[in-house]
């Protein structure tokens, strides 16, 4: 299944109870959609937060953070994980 890391730029100030909590959000609803999100990193002073997944396709990501509340505002395939 192909990867894709996912890019938020604007959740300054996030907690790590609030990415936990949004993961726990796309997690619960992630199968609709045949994606599998595998982990998220945030940085609160930027407020930039990334997701690493497997996906069908990028759209099926962005679908799944879309119905979540927290849209994505990047995504991008990762052809290559080592």
């Amino acid at each position: 299944m192909p990867a894709f890391m996912d890019v938020h730029t604007n959740m300054k100030g996030i907690t790590k109870d609030q990415l936990m909590a949004a993961h726990k959000a796309d997690l619960a609803i992630e199968s609709e959609q045949g994606v599998h999100f595998k982990q998220a990193w945030a940085d609160p002073e930027s407020g930039h937060v990334y997701c690493l997944s497997e996906a069908p396709s990028a759209e099926a990501v962005q679908a799944v953070h879309r119905r979540t509340g927290h849209p994505a505002d990047e995504v991008h395939p990762v052809p290559i994980i080592v």
